[in-house]
Order: C-alpha cells, then sequence, then structure tokens
C-alpha cells in the first residue's frame, strides 16, 4: 500500500514572511497549471531532469515546488527516488499533495523558504529549481544558494532553470517586459552562475537553453565540491 506524503507546517518565524504566489495572487492560483500547460513548461522540466542525471541520485530536494508538477516528472520517471518538494504556499502544496495521491505517488511535500531550509546538512543528492531563482530579491537568492551548499551532499549537484539571456539581445514578450526590472536583473547575462561561484558551488555554468516565444530559458549547473 502507497503511502502519502501531506504537506506539513514548518515552524514559522516569529514575523509571518512574506512570498510571490505563482500566478503573483492567490486567486488566480487554480490557472497555474494551465498556463504552465500553454506555455509548453513540462518539456522545459524534462529536460532539466535529464541534465541532473538522476540514475544515480537517491534522494531529491526541488525548491519552490508550486503545485509539484516538476517533482511529480521526476518522481514518475524514477519512483526510487525519494523526492523532496518546498514551497511557502501552502494552497500550492495542497494541489501538488492532491495530484500527487490521483497519480499514485508519494512525495514529502514541505513549506518553508528556499533560504532556511528545514533539513540537515548533506542530505540531497540533487537539488533542482525550475523558474522560482527569479522571485527572489539579491539577498535572499544568495542566502539561498549557502542553503543548497549545505545540504548538498559532496559530489551533489544543483540544477536551475529560469529566464536569462543577454541583457543586449533579449528574446520573448516575458523577457522585454522585465528587462529592466530590478527582480529580474540578476537573470540576464551570467550573474547566476557568479552567484553560484560567490555561495561557494563549484564549477558553475550555463549548459544549455531553449528560446521560446515568452522568452529564453536557461539551464545552469554547478556542484558542492566532493
Amino acid at each position: 500500500m502507497t503511502e502519502y506524503a501531506s504537506p506539513r507546517a514548518i515552524a514559522e518565524p516569529p514575523q509571518q514572511r512574506r512570498y510571490l504566489p505563482g500566478m503573483g495572487f492567490d486567486w488566480l492560483l487554480p490557472l497555474y497549471d494551465p498556463f504552465t500547460r500553454l506555455l509548453g513548461i513540462q518539456a522545459a522540466h524534462q529536460r532539466l531532469a535529464e541534465q541532473a542525471e538522476l540514475e544515480s541520485a537517491r534522494r531529491v530536494l526541488e525548491i519552490g515546488c508550486g503545485t509539484g508538477n516538476l517533482a511529480l516528472l521526476v518522481k514518475r520517471g524514477r519512483p526510487q527516488l525519494e523526492v523532496v518538494g518546498l514551497d511557502p504556499d501552502a494552497k500550492a502544496l495542497a494541489r501538488a499533495d492532491r495530484k500527487a495521491r490521483r497519480a499514485g505517488l508519494s512525495l514529502e511535500l514541505d513549506r518553508g523558504f528556499a533560504d532556511e531550509l528545514p533539513y540537515p546538512d548533506a542530505s540531497f543528492d540533487r537539488v533542482l529549481s525550475a523558474f522560482m531563482f527569479r522571485h527572489l530579491d539579491a539577498d535572499v537568492r544568495l542566502a539561498t544558494l549557502h542553503e543548497v551548499v549545505r545540504v548538498l551532499q559532496p559530489g551533489g549537484s544543483f540544477h536551475l532553470l529560469d529566464f536569462g539571456g543577454n541583457p543586449d539581445d533579449l528574446h520573448g514578450l516575458i523577457a522585454r517586459l522585465f528587462r529592466h526590472s530590478q527582480v529580474m536583473r540578476d537573470n540576464w547575462g551570467d550573474r547566476i552562475q557568479t552567484l553560484m561561484r560567490e555561495a561557494g558551488l563549484g564549477d558553475p555554468a550555463e549548459i544549455a537553453h531553449l528560446t521560446r516565444r515568452i522568452g529564453r530559458f536557461t539551464y545552469h549547473r554547478a556542484h558542492r565540491a566532493g
């Protein structure tokens, strides 16, 4: 009999932290999955999972898992993996849990923030992040990468997917809209790799990209030193 893990609350900080829901507003959450299907995000997720070389992994964490699409894709492809998803949005986690139950898949779904990961040191072989990094302020980005280093096992790897590209030659509607955004500025050029290096991740690199009408998706990889 399959056991399912429901979202469980991590101890809240003294003051309730704000976060940006996946669609910007709670009331738009029911549109999140149809919207991402329309944009072809599943294919982008599949490529990220392939990049992560999960055949050699045992325990995988997705930070900013939202409604669980990437975590579920990973679990379907490799049922033997222990897959953990973390997100601050309880409503999104509840949707992820319902989807996992319908699919007969077991996920651990935790509520929390990427810069305060509620996991022991060196507890994951892989950490994944898809279209979440751009939501973080600059100081939170670096703190998140420090946490990624902490929870990765020596030799483990971090795989990040988000919008990116050359800031002087951006492609796609969303990229152009956010070209001068303070939140998005660390996505352009080689800034993500620079932040990875500052946090202590080794060999950071942009290893692939996909160009869509809405923008250029970039794939980044880095390792924790063994």
